[in-house]
């Protein structure tokens, strides 16, 4: 595993209902980066479950992002 992430190239991205973004994790496949999204979010794989697509206060969202090599991106 390189030091720049490369091994992890999926990151799941917590975003805001103020638009503010954290990375939560990073994985080797976007299958797992997707699982974990889904299940931080509280949704089941076809899409329904807690967290609906526009909630009230406090929304969160969980996104599913590929990491650009040299888009200064670092892990």
């Amino acid at each position: 595993m390189s030091e720049s992430g490369a091994a992890l190239p999926w990151m799941v991205i917590r975003q805001d209902e103020n638009g503010n973004r954290y990375r939560v994790g990073c994985y080797a496949t976007r299958a797992e980066a997707q699982s974990m999204a889904e299940r931080l979010g509280g949704r089941r794989a076809d899409g329904s479950g807690a967290g609906g697509a526009r909630g009230g206060a406090g929304e969160r969202r969980y996104l599913v992002e590929r990491l650009r090599i040299g888009s200064g991106d670092h892990v």
